[in-house]
C-alpha cells in the first residue's frame, strides 16, 4: 500500500472507518490462513492437497 492506493480507495468511496476494516479483516485471515497452515489443518473437500514443502 502507498499513498496512490489509499487515495484511489477513497475516490471509490472508502473513508477512513471502512480501510480500517479492510485492514482488519485482510490481516485476520492472513493470521488465520498462517495458523491453518501450521498446523496442517484439513483441508476442504475439492481443494489440492498441500505439497510437501507445506510447514
Amino acid at each position: 500500500m502507498d499513498r496512490a492506493a489509499l487515495d484511489e480507495l477513497r475516490a471509490q468511496g472508502l473513508d477512513d472507518a471502512a480501510l480500517h476494516e479492510a485492514v482488519q479483516v485482510v490481516a485476520y485471515f492472513n493470521y488465520i490462513n498462517r495458523v491453518a497452515d501450521a498446523l496442517r489443518v484439513d483441508l476442504e473437500p475439492g481443494m489440492p492437497p498441500l505439497t510437501d514443502g507445506a510447514a
